[in-house]
């Protein structure tokens, strides 16, 4: 089944989207770019003579650009503070959405989504392409083996000195609400628990380039008990950790390591006796599905497949509210300097 799309917000985070799918046989078979959207019109003809898309029609009008190209799908790029209206726009001519995180900017706004999504009987999803990372997955299969016995907790390090330039350096939250959402999603993927309380610190060094909250420690209590502690920085220079975060993952017979890139360590307890027990190494499975390990061409291709089968996609918005509010959480817990509980 062939998909007709449209692409709203032709900036740089576009051409992840236009690459994977130029790159991916299976993508570039089944999607046709039939128009370009962006307030700026010429960003939208710059990125459709870089990718070759010279027959996409270019309108700043979504609304109108919808009505002209009648597509199936809009691929929702626009920067956050105007999600809402591109996606609710999108829902009501009749289109499915696939979404750039965050998928609002309130949980307000996201739950109307959702709401609008169920009305308009269309999947809308986003785009949480670092759960589709092939060191997460192969984590959460270790995990589902049992090797690493009950999960008890999850640890991630993120320090990135990180200059991007244009809004996230006027935004608020920055960490928070624009890159620790990656970890959040991924945090609750990999354990497959439920996010219920957390308690947050956000802070601004004086040597950061963002407008605020470019650092943030948060705890977060899981369900069955399981403890989740997030520490990172968008402002740290000198060593940064992958995109990914560090992680350690903790379970009752021995701990999990990942840079976040390549490397791997992990031991379980191998005796009983012992001021420290002897251990053994523990292999690290690969993941269940390869086919899911390709970051954004993998989360396009389980939406355009979700749509064609009329299932919902692993990222679909119902279920990314809970990372959603596990962020908004956070910012509610470092403005209260009080524990949060999380409710979607």
């Amino acid at each position: 089944m062939s998909f007709r799309a449209v692409l709203a917000g032709c900036g740089a985070m576009s051409k992840g989207w236009l690459k994977a799918i130029s790159e991916t046989p299976a993508l570039r078979e089944r999607i046709s770019i039939v128009g370009l959207n962006d307030i700026n019109p010429e960003a939208a003809h710059r990125l459709a003579a870089e990718f070759g898309l010279g027959k996409a029609a270019v309108e700043s009008d979504l609304d109108a650009l919808l009505s002209g190209t009648r597509p199936d799908l809009v691929f929702d790029v626009v920067v956050p503070g105007a999600r809402h209206e591109v996606v609710a726009t999108a829902l009501r001519h009749g289109c499915h959405v696939l979404s750039e995180k965050p998928m609002a900017a309130s949980l307000d706004e996201a739950r109307d989504l959702v709401a609008r999504a169920a009305r308009a009987g269309k999947v809308h999803a986003v785009v949480q392409n670092r759960r589709f990372n092939e060191g997460v997955r192969r984590i959460r299969a270790t995990l589902d083996s049992g090797a690493l016995g009950t999960l008890n907790a999850l640890h991630c390090d993120f320090f990135v000195g990180a200059h991007f330039g244009g809004f996230r350096e006027q935004m608020q939250h920055v960490l928070l609400l624009d890159m620790a959402i990656h970890t959040l999603d991924a945090a609750r993927f990999i354990s497959g628990k439920r996010p219920l309380a957390v308690y947050c610190h956000e802070a601004n060094p004086a040597s950061s380039w963002y407008a605020g909250g470019s650092v943030a420690t948060a705890i977060f209590e899981l369900s069955d008990d399981v403890l989740f502690t997030y520490r990172g920085s968008w402002s740290a220079e000198g060593a940064n950790t992958s995109w990914d975060s560090a992680w350690r993952i903790v379970g009752s017979r021995g701990t999990l390591l990942w840079d976040g890139e390549q490397r791997f360590e992990a031991n379980v307890v191998a005796g009983s006796e012992g001021f420290f027990r002897p251990l053994e190494p523990l292999a690290v499975l690969p993941p269940a599905d390869p086919a899911q390990t390709h970051g954004h061409a993998s989360v396009l291709l389980e939406f355009i497949d979700a749509v064609a089968s009329g299932r919902a996609p692993e990222t679909v918005s119902s279920d990314n509210l809970h990372s959603l509010a596990m962020v908004f959480g956070a910012i509610e817990s470092a403005r209260t300097r009080q524990r949060v509980a999380i409710a979607t």
